[in-house]
């Protein structure tokens, strides 16, 4: 996720337990092999570097390859190429979810790019540009043959965005068709959804929920102990303290420059814990640095309602 899958959340989660893999941030290629001056931000695998995965977003099979090239000399889990991303700014660029327009370019540039790396090569997608389920099986088919060895699938097309329900049936069904691991992501806004969608995949990819709930991963590990509830709603100290530890990691752990919007983003979706919370976050959008977003952020918890 653009602005959160970076190492203070990572930080944060780990707190709690951790989970069994961390995806950064969509990394760009092309801005990669140029050397950017905040891309040491974005390949900071840590604080687990051995569960972390590379994702790379790109049309230039040349700088694909390079970028991949790059990464998987460094501490990882794997590389994972995004092939899901349907924001305008990415997709009209031909990265993203432009790969899944043809299934022989988009083979072409896996098979190089699985040969550039030795560690795990993993692709996320949509189900493509349209809502054709043996387009998409051709297309993940593919990919297997070229070596990819996991798939994440958000089951949506490109236009839908979060308008419609993702067709979790579409993940399960594609789990049967392939041999590889395959992953699901998509309207897993509970640890009830977890539970729920764990038998239609190898895995689940959790996104928004582990930013509102970065303890998700721990309570998920309950899943199978009836005696336990599945949920439990989180005390406002416990709240007030875990906003704050996220103040400090993103202070500690990103340059100047990434702060409000790493902040803002990050609160976008933790303050759907609070009762206030669309409140709260137009508060804290106001403010214009960490300062004010922490003493906000406390006033809300003193009941200073500003």
């Amino acid at each position: 996720m653009a602005e959160i899958s970076h190492r203070p959340l990572r930080e944060l989660i780990e707190i709690f337990g951790g989970c069994n893999e961390y995806f950064t941030e969509m990394i760009s290629a092309n801005a990669y092999c140029a050397g950017g001056p905040f891309e040491a931000w974005y390949d900071d695998a840590l604080p687990r570097p051995e569960k972390t995965v590379y994702q790379l977003v790109g049309a230039d099979t040349e700088k694909l390859v390079q970028a991949a090239s790059l990464l998987d000399q460094k501490d990882c889990k794997g590389i994972d190429i995004n092939m899901g991303c349907s924001a305008p700014l990415i997709a009209k660029t031909g990265a993203g979810i432009s790969w899944m327009k043809s299934i022989d370019e988009a083979g072409l540039m896996i098979s190089r790019v699985r040969h550039s790396v030795k560690r795990r090569l993993s692709v996320k997608l949509r189900i493509g540009f349209n809502d054709d389920f043996e387009y998409l099986c051709r297309f993940c088919k593919r990919l297997e043959e070229e070596g990819v060895e996991l798939i994440t699938l958000h089951p949506r097309t490109a236009k839908e965005k979060f308008k419609r329900r993702a067709r979790w049936e579409y993940v399960a069904a594609l789990k049967r068709e392939l041999k590889i691991l395959v992953a699901g992501n998509g309207d897993i806004n509970s640890i009830e959804d977890i539970s729920k969608r764990c038998q239609d995949c190898d895995a689940l990819m959790i996104g928004r929920l582990a930013i509102r709930q970065p303890w998700i991963f721990s309570q998920a590990q309950n899943i199978d102990n009836s005696s336990l509830p599945l949920s439990t709603k989180p005390s406002e100290t416990f709240l007030e303290e875990t906003g704050l530890h996220f103040l400090e990691l993103l202070a500690k752990y990103q340059p100047p420059e990434f702060h409000l919007s790493r902040a803002r983003r990050f609160f976008s979706y933790f303050c759907d814990n609070l009762t206030w919370g669309n409140h709260v976050k137009n508060l804290l959008n106001r403010e214009k640095d960490l300062v004010g977003i922490e003493k906000t952020w406390k006033n809300y918890f003193n009941n200073e309602r500003l």
